[in-house]
């Protein structure tokens, strides 16, 4: 889900590389086009798309049913979209909080429920879900996605423990500073709030990373990569944040 570009992208950069199957889906056909071509043209595996919107239930159920026709079943799931709106409590009413819930939460518990007949058909399964390491440390201006990217962690840790007799193995994961649009948008906001150049707050982030350098989207895939695969075997539950060690919270 949410594959064009990005995290998402960079997740199928590194599937594909690892000889999967890939099915792209979000609402751009012309960036899905791009996509599946620079994919292609770095790992020779050319990964197939379905044009969708991950917050219209048709749309999630279609791409689901196509990925498990066109591969002969489903293994892995990754869940992903961008994130809600920017801003504080006062900025948002009922129909911003709906929007939020159904971009950054309820398309995930559709596709997930799509998925699992496949995965429970054909004898297990892995299951990932996107979020923020504001599931640990909230930031500040993001209250939308503060909120509803933690509940996803309550939902990855219920459903690994339900899931799990049935060998589907679930777990949530958080990107710190990946160098995305996304991150580019919010550097920019920042620095427009604080009076100083994009560069500089850019530099400032930078340093409040031990490794001080954001991550690129092929270091995120690699990770995930490993979760979706056969080789994770008994990592399930966890809420694994991939941050160079931002993050002070345990």
């Amino acid at each position: 889900m949410a594959s064009s570009g990005g995290i998402g992208r960079g997740v199928a950069m590194e599937l594909a590389r690892e000889g999967a199957r890939v099915m792209l889906f979000a609402r751009s056909k012309d960036r899905l086009v791009e996509a599946a071509a620079a994919i292609e043209s770095e790992t020779g595996n050319r990964p197939q798309y379905v044009v969708g919107d991950i917050t219209k239930a048709d749309d999630v159920a279609g791409v689901v049913e196509k990925t498990a026709s066109h591969c002969g079943g489903l293994w892995a799931l990754f869940n992903n979209t961008g994130g809600p709106p920017a801003g504080g409590f006062d900025q948002f009413d009922d129909a911003a909080w709906q929007s939020a819930f159904e971009l950054t939460t309820l398309g995930y518990v559709r596709a997930i429920r799509a998925a699992l007949p496949h995965m429970k058909a054909g004898g297990g399964g892995r299951i990932v879900n996107n979020t923020s390491v504001s599931t640990r440390q909230a930031i500040d201006g993001l209250l939308l996605s503060n909120v509803f990217r933690s509940g996803l962690v309550g939902l990855g840790k219920s459903l690994a423990r339900e899931l799990g007799p049935e060998g589907i193995l679930v777990n949530t994961v958080g990107p710190g500073r990946i160098d995305t649009d996304r991150v580019e948008q919010l550097d920019t906001m920042w620095a427009d709030k604080a009076g100083i150049s994009y560069e500089a707050q850019r530099s400032q982030s930078q340093a409040s990373i031990p490794l001080k350098k954001y991550g690129e989207p092929a270091d995120f895939g690699r990770i995930v990569a490993f979760l979706c695969s056969e080789a994770n075997a008994y990592l399930s539950g966890q809420n694994v944040l991939i941050d160079g060690a931002m993050v002070e919270a345990y």
